[in-house]
């Protein structure tokens, strides 16, 4: 069962998704106002439970940032050997990975627009699984790693090129901009190591295939980022750590293609779903 945090006709609500419809979760389980606490809670089998007792109860609905009121995502970079090559810098593959955060307010939800900012024509797309983390704990090793994810999604954690360089040592002034990245459609719940240890990303613009590329060939597996993240941060339920995007972004082709209104960007992974986007410029 996949669940999924909704708007309809000005209210918000959490549920499950099903063919016909959200089934709407918040007055069967008032002890969890949103999605976010009952992932804290670790009621996502309480929530299946639920729902398989009730009727879809709205058919028409937009999708919203999946844990709207996520506190902590941190974010690894360039994760895979080829995204390494592409900074043609002669540099090995690193020993510890790149991180960075990343704030709710920059994400919206699928199949709503990603806003591109009067300040710059750079937004550009990268395809990423996120993993949610279900059960507390620190110093974690790699193989008790997955037992602390809850669920799985999806990432397009869209990038306003320009402003990533404007200081030595950070990227967080290009990867924060309101609404510029997206994160569902929904959480499916993580049952087993098949379903992301061979998980295949695949990023498409207009139709056109971007990315393409398994987990299999991260440089830091997800074992390995839950371990190292663990190590100097007590990981909380609720945390997102978005994995890493493959090699094929639009700053790297050449000439580079930004994304621009009227585009279409969808991020498949099997065994997740497709997570689809519109560009629209920001209305100032």
């Amino acid at each position: 069962m996949k669940f999924a945090t909704y708007t309809s006709k000005g209210s918000t609500y959490y549920g499950a998704v099903t063919d016909d419809g959200m089934i709407a979760l918040n007055d069967a389980c008032p002890q969890w106002p949103t999605l976010f606490d009952a992932v804290q809670a670790d009621g996502l089998n309480t929530l299946e439970r639920a729902a398989q007792e009730l009727p879809v109860s709205h058919s028409v609905f937009e999708y919203d940032m999946v844990l709207p009121n996520a506190q902590r995502i941190l974010c690894v970079g360039v994760n895979f050997p080829d995204r390494n090559a592409e900074y043609k810098d002669g540099s090995d593959q690193p020993k510890y990975m790149s991180l960075f955060p990343r704030f709710a307010s920059g994400f919206t939800g699928h199949n709503r627009p990603l806003i591109r900012p009067p300040e710059s024509s750079q937004l550009d797309y990268e395809g990423e699984v996120a993993v949610v983390i279900g059960k507390a704990g620190r110093r974690i090793s790699q193989e008790d790693a997955y037992d602390h994810i809850a669920a799985l999604t999806l990432c397009n954690e869209g990038t306003i090129r320009d402003w990533v360089r404007h200081a030595k040592f950070n990227v967080t002034q290009g990867k924060n901009w309101d609404r510029s990245g997206s994160i569902g459609p929904w959480l499916v719940p993580f049952t087993d190591a098949s379903q992301i240890d061979d998980a295949r990303i695949i990023t498409r613009v207009n139709g056109e295939i971007r990315q393409d590329d398994v987990l299999s060939r991260m440089m830091h597996p997800i074992r390995r980022e839950i371990e190292y993240i663990s190590t100097f941060m007590t990981l909380r339920p609720g945390d997102i750590i978005v994995t890493g995007t493959p090699t094929g972004s639009g700053a790297r082709l050449d000439p580079p293609q930004y994304l621009k209104p009227g585009d279409v960007v969808e991020i498949e992974v099997n065994g997740i779903g497709t997570l689809r986007n519109t560009i629209e410029d920001e209305a100032v």
